[in-house]
């Protein structure tokens, strides 16, 4: 890497628990389901990219289900501020990607929390731009220019997998550690030259840049990447009911995006402060699970079987090793037991 890594990476773990600041002052810190106000509350740590997520959170699905609940969403711009947020007891459920789960689940990190659910298989929702005008044309070009993405993000991984495909050495591609606003601000001066995101930001850049690689055609030649669901281990275990609340929300909001594309384009359009044509373009780019699938053995699994889910992210954790972004990688059954099963197929039976 180069030598402004450290100073990268300093500067969002600064801006990861400035945001942490934000809400804890908000009145968020604490155990998850405490009495707060008089009521109990639920923090939910979201992103906004295209997923069933903001559909349960647009039309206040969980709110229906746990109406004597109070639900708080917060918003994150990346896994790695999500990570941040859990090490800090900041959140008790959240989107997030593998890549930064793999990562979660190991040292130093060593973060208490557990795999729920799939959100989402990444498609052509993530992948490499390069700006018009840059001379990039392949990743191999890379080298000598300057790419940036979330550092800790699928796109991080993403990024990392296809310089290692290419045969390009990450310390010749000057990466960027930016986070997805900060992205568009560098590409429209001209201050990078290409960049590994994912939507809607990715469309942002798309119109002024040139597709090179995508996390579909990553996930084909062996390194898949996943949004995912995770909840802190404390929760799961003082509030398992809640879990389960979230999983059948999720589940409706899969099934929408299954049966009723139309509805499921207009809910998440709302949330990302866009029109419905475009969320259901975005919404086809990414690969969504039917809620039965969760607990088939190639995602989650079920009781006394873990589901591939767990090699995934070993998969993930002993690429990131390789590439010196952790010590080592947990072992497999570590990661099996960070993918909570129970009451999966109660949810998703429905």
């Amino acid at each position: 890497m180069p030598g402004t890594r450290g100073l990268r990476r300093t500067s969002t773990l600064v801006a990861a628990l400035g945001a942490l600041v934000v809400v804890t002052a908000c009145g968020t810190g604490g155990g998850g389901g405490d009495d707060q106000g008089g009521g109990r509350t639920i923090r939910i740590g979201y992103q906004a990219f295209p997923s069933g997520d903001l559909i349960v959170k647009e039309k206040g699905l969980l709110e229906k289900a746990l109406p004597e609940y109070t639900i708080k969403w917060i918003k994150f711009d990346s896994g790695a501020t999500v990570n941040t947020a859990f090490v800090s007891g900041a959140v008790d459920l959240a989107a997030i990607g593998s890549s930064p789960v793999a990562r979660g689940l190991s040292e130093p990190l060593n973060i208490p929390y557990k795999v729920t659910w799939v959100l989402d298989v990444a498609g052509d929702n993530e992948a490499l731009v390069a700006r018009n005008g840059s001379g990039i044309k392949d990743v191999k070009d890379l080298a000598g220019h300057k790419v940036a993405t979330p550092f800790s993000s699928t796109s991080h991984y993403s990024l990392l997998a296809a310089l290692d495909k290419a045969g390009v050495d990450p310390s010749k591609a000057g990466l960027l550690d930016l986070e997805p606003q900060d992205i568009v601000a560098a590409w429209s001066r001209g201050d990078i030259d290409a960049a590994y995101l994912w939507l809607p930001t990715l469309d942002e850049l798309g119109k002024t840049g040139k597709t090179l690689l995508t996390s579909r055609e990553l996930a084909a030649s062996g390194k898949p990447t996943l949004d995912l669901g995770v909840a802190s281990t404390s929760f799961i275990e003082k509030r398992p009911e809640v879990v389960t609340a979230w999983r059948k929300a999720q589940a409706q909001a899969l099934d929408l995006i299954h049966d009723d594309p139309s509805a499921a384009a207009e809910a998440v359009g709302k949330q990302l402060g866009t029109s419905s044509q475009d969320a259901a373009a975005q919404l086809k780019q990414g690969i969504f699970l039917k809620p039965a699938d969760q607990a088939d053995d190639k995602w989650l699994g079920r009781p006394g079987k873990v589901g591939d889910l767990a090699q995934n992210l070993l998969s993930a954790a002993e690429f990131l090793a390789g590439q010196k972004q952790i010590p080592a990688a947990p072992e497999l059954s570590d990661l099996e037991k960070a993918v909570y099963v129970e009451g999966l197929s109660d949810a998703v039976s429905e």
